[in-house]
């Protein structure tokens, strides 16, 4: 490899551009530059050639075509020891770049915009950047490409250390960068053309996440694992909290936090969910915030123990003070917030405190805020891609099917089990009262099953305990087994070919029952 001689600078963002510049005529590199960029450049003191002038051809159709030259693609593209090609661009009258400085028209800050048009997105998508940018990276043996600002001062620092080269390994990495520049940019020009012609589900999916850590193991300690996350995400998760205490979270803590995060956007109330192995064993709300947590862990203080715990309001000093007396080792907290007491309590007092790992929610609001996102699962060798379930019993399509019809605080309840219901894996039955979690049936074959083992988490019921299944009853051998342990009502999306069946078991057991219309199946 040799010195680098001569460079072209072409930059929408301008940010950091003419420091960069003059470190480079500091090595007597000769400048290429376009428009706005060659503007700025001079204003600053460097020395710059028009790739106008160096072409001889002017920049037409206001700007469209500037650098899509042979001059500028030949001098990119000629492989400097391929003497057939050194041969031709003698001939030709092409000089040799050694540098590309490149980044795009800002599309997607366009198109993020409101009210958009179709011929302003047009206009920003950028052609002779991404062309100069694949030609150098295909050279990038012989031509160095940049195409992030924040790469200028090591980029300097290592032409100066260097004699004015740069080291294989940094072109390899810079060539990195600059194909995900420009798969970047395609994905989002697609992706914009599918929202403009209305594609929900477009033949080809392209994904594009960003690692944020990597894991010390996956599910196992034979698995190795990796933590992706979309750029910008907006809503409350796991992917954008912020980490304030504690060790790395494993794989496993992510996905138990995610549940926790994702049950307790349900609730407006002060609210509390506590997670085993993506299952609430406890859940509950109530006018503060330490109670709920209390009465959450109550829900089946024997799970609890290395659980994850979710909160929707930032924890108090007296929220902390009963995590901590609960005795029970926790793994991770996820909240909107931390006082500094409740801080200082919960990485403190126990002797497991330093380990907690504490997570802040960025943005958080309660479920009724309707993303519209997609939920993706990998199986092997595909994808399977749905719309998020966003539906949380929703009163006006709630159908009372029974002689017996609950009061407006017996429906309450019913909605609170519904909204806990809708995150316990299938076949789920979920036992409440008070707006507290006493029982929990998960994942189990059949429906009286996870009706049997909810009610044997529970113990004896309290009077006016409520049932929430996330699917239909098949047979009426459930609710019969939930009348006579003492259930009050039952909340279920009805459909099935014996409801009238189901029915007739919960009016001979004087139960109330509510259909709402909609089904939660969780896989």
């Amino acid at each position: 490899m040799a010195k680098i001689k001569r460079a072209l600078i072409s930059v929408s963002d301008k940010t950091g551009i003419a420091n960069l510049a003059k470190g480079l005529k500091n090595h007597s590199i000769e400048i290429l530059s376009t428009g706005g960029t060659a503007k700025l450049l001079r204003e600053s003191g460097v020395d710059v050639i028009e790739v106008s002038d160096y072409t001889g051809f002017p920049e037409i159709m206001g700007g469209r075509v500037k650098t899509l030259h042979p001059k500028i693609h030949g001098g990119l593209l000629a492989v400097r020891d391929n003497e057939d090609h050194m041969n031709q661009i003698e001939n030709l009258g092409i000089g040799t770049i050694d540098l590309v400085v490149v980044n795009l028209y800002p599309f997607e800050k366009t198109v993020s915009a409101d009210n958009v048009t179709q011929e302003q997105a047009i206009e920003n998508i950028d052609i002779g950047g991404p062309s100069m940018i694949r030609s150098a990276a295909k050279n990038f043996k012989h031509v160095a490409v940049v195409v992030n600002p924040g790469r200028y001062e090591s980029l300097l620092r290592e032409l100066n250390d260097n004699d004015g080269d740069l080291t294989l390994e940094t072109r390899q990495q810079l060539v990195l960068e600059a194909f995900k520049q420009t798969s970047h940019y395609d994905r989002v020009i697609a992706k914009f053309f599918e929202k403009v012609h209305e594609t929900e589900y477009p033949e080809i999916l392209s994904l594009e996440f960003y690692k944020k850590q990597e894991l010390r193991y996956g599910e196992n300690p034979h698995q190795s694992s990796a933590f992706y996350v979309h750029k910008d995400f907006e809503e409350s998760s796991v992917s954008n909290a912020e980490q304030l205490n504690g060790k790395d979270l494993s794989y496993n803590n992510i996905i138990d936090v995610d549940v926790a995060i994702e049950i307790v956007k349900e609730f407006e109330e002060p609210s509390a969910v506590l997670i085993k192995h993506t299952n609430p064993c406890g859940v509950a709300s109530a006018e503060t915030l330490n109670e709920a947590f209390s009465k959450a862990y109550q829900s089946d203080p024997i799970s609890a123990f290395g659980c994850i715990v979710g909160i929707n309001r930032v924890i108090d000093e007296k929220t902390a003070e009963a995590i901590t007396e609960s005795g029970h080792f926790v793994e991770a907290i996820a909240a909107p917030g931390f006082e500094d007491k409740a801080f200082e309590i919960l990485t403190k007092k126990r002797k497991w405190g330093q380990d907690l790992r504490l997570l802040k929610l960025v943005s958080f609001r309660s479920q009724t805020a309707k993303t519209g996102s997609k939920v993706l699962r990998g199986v092997t060798g595909g994808m399977l891609v749905q719309g998020k379930d966003d539906l949380s019993g929703q009163r006006d399509k709630l159908k009372v099917v029974t002689k017996k019809s609950p009061s407006e605080g017996e429906i309450e309840e019913m909605l609170f089990a519904w909204k806990v219901c809708k995150h316990v894996k299938s076949n789920a039955i979920v036992l409440s009262h008070n707006k507290m979690v006493v029982g929990v049936g998960a994942g189990q074959m059949s429906r009286v099953d996870s009706t049997n083992i909810a009610i044997q988490k529970a113990g004896t019921l309290p009077s006016g305990t409520v049932l929430a299944s996330d699917a239909f009853f098949p047979f009426r051998d459930s609710v019969d087994i939930a009348a006579k342990n003492g259930v009050f009502a039952i909340i279920q999306p009805g459909g099935s070919k014996k409801d009238d069946e189901v029915i007739k078991a919960a009016d001979e057991n004087g139960i109330a029952m509510i259909f709402a219309g909609e089904r939660h199946f969780k896989h």
